[in-house]
């Protein structure tokens, strides 16, 4: 679909042992030739240099490799140049390629030839981005999945009993002089909506394994949120000090829980402050509670609640809380009932009730949702949202059997299901979409 030929370094920059270059187009092999000095052959490594020729200068030692269309990532003609990995042999090699007669690549766009050129689907592309940013084990076994096709499998298989009912309406439709064969479209349509609300249900545990969960822990100084932090961790990230205000910025980590990953946000204690620093501290603060799907929020339990601890409670309006009582190794003095969030009593100096925390913020995170060994998971909003719809009009389509609705309305709602079902494997996909979808990638994938 595309004619001309792209290029982009397909590693991280800085410096490593290797770093590749990726061609991708009909023009890749014409375009290594001309900067490589060496033997190609298809399907193997070669060894030699690559020259700029205009200087005749030896820009690096390298290993190239050409793989020919149309069995490569992208279904065209690829070659990927190893460099030495570090940012200058790369950025010449690129500079050179770019020089004879490449594009630099838009981000995804690699991804998005294997998409058009139909290597892959939709929801198969997605999956390429969710293992490239997989955070946890079963994240990444999730976008493998994914990859594999399962999901995709799963909704061709609904949207075809959708499609096939719809074909039927439009015969009747059609040729209403006719004399169509009967056929019973409720039964398969019922199976379809079944198959739609299970996928559905399974939609939120899947958008937490692939994108975690932003936890904010939160609480007035000296608190215990440091320390919190660190015994999540199992390692010293923040400086904790027996002196209030120790942390005036917030810091982000991820832990993985039971293949749930969680970006822990440890925040400035929230006080009023005539200093510059730390009311900029607590200012961000505010933000990460803003930001937070997820609130800890930490009360020393063996000092009674403050206004400040009220203060903060107030702050946290119709977000998810688990309140967190630290110090639960000393004499209790706060009163802790009335409050309307469930208490986990924790020590982050000993270690106590650590474990019960970490179940609770899993169980808040997936809904009581199952596990992500227990089957096919949807992995993003987008898929989500498309789900809802094709469910929202195959049950009106249904519905509209059920009342004798004439047919021509009935194929309306078919029509927008079949239509929601395509957009989630591309094959009714808009431009606009695609490039909100691909632009998420980074420039070499």
């Amino acid at each position: 679909m595309y004619q001309d030929t792209i290029a982009a370094i397909s590693t991280p920059l800085g410096e490593g042992g290797i770093g590749i270059v990726r061609l991708s187009g009909k023009d890749a092999l014409p375009i290594a030739k001309t900067v490589f000095r060496g033997k190609l052959s298809h399907r193997r490594l070669a060894y030699g240099h690559i020259i700029d020729p205009d200087q005749g200068e030896v820009v690096d030692e390298v290993l190239i490799s050409y793989m020919p269309a149309p069995h490569t990532y992208t279904r065209e003609d690829i070659v990927e140049i190893n460099c030495h990995g570090g940012p200058l042999p790369l950025q010449r090699t690129l500079q050179l390629v770019l020089r004879y007669g490449a594009r630099l690549a838009n981000p995804g766009e690699f991804t998005l030839r294997a998409f058009l050129n139909g290597r892959i689907d939709l929801a198969q592309a997605e999956s390429v981005l969710g293992i490239v940013s997989a955070r946890t084990e079963a994240s990444l076994r999730l976008a493998v999945q994914g990859l594999e096709g399962g999901l995709s499998a799963s909704v061709r298989a609904i949207r075809n009993q959708v499609m096939s009912a719809l074909a039927y309406l439009a015969a009747r439709i059609d040729f209403p002089d006719d004399e169509i064969e009967p056929q019973d479209i409720v039964r398969p349509l019922s199976e379809a909506l079944q198959s739609l609300r299970g996928l559905i249900a399974s939609a939120d545990a899947g958008i937490v394994y692939r994108q975690g969960v932003r936890t904010a822990i939160v609480g007035r100084p000296n608190v215990g949120k440091s320390s919190l932090l660190n015994r999540l961790l199992r390692q010293d990230r923040s400086i904790v000090t027996a002196f209030p205000g120790t942390t005036r910025d917030t810091i982000e980590e991820v832990v993985n829980l039971k293949g749930v990953p969680f970006l822990l946000v440890d925040t400035a204690g929230i006080v009023r402050s005539k200093d510059l620093v730390e009311s900029l501290g607590v200012e961000r603060s505010r933000k990460a509670i803003e930001q937070a799907d997820l609130i800890l929020l930490v009360i020393d339990i063996s000092e009674p609640l403050t206004a400040a601890d009220r203060e903060i409670m107030d702050l946290l309006g119709k977000k998810t809380v688990l309140v967190t009582a630290n110090k639960c190794d000393l004499p209790q003095q706060a009163v802790l009932r009335g409050l309307r969030w469930e208490v986990v009593r924790i020590s982050a100096l000993t270690g106590e009730g650590l474990v019960q925390l970490e179940e609770r913020m899993v169980d808040l995170a997936l809904g009581g949702g199952v596990l992500v060994s227990d089957g096919l998971l949807v992995q993003n909003v987008r898929q989500k949202e498309a789900l809802e719809r094709a469910e929202r009009s195959l049950s009106q389509a249904l519905s509209g059997i059920a009342a004798g609705t004439p047919d021509d309305f009935i194929t309306i709602d078919l029509g927008v299901a079949a239509s929601a079902l395509g957009e989630i494997t591309g094959e009714t996909v808009q431009d606009d979409l695609l490039e909100a979808i691909f632009s998420k990638f980074c420039v070499g994938k």
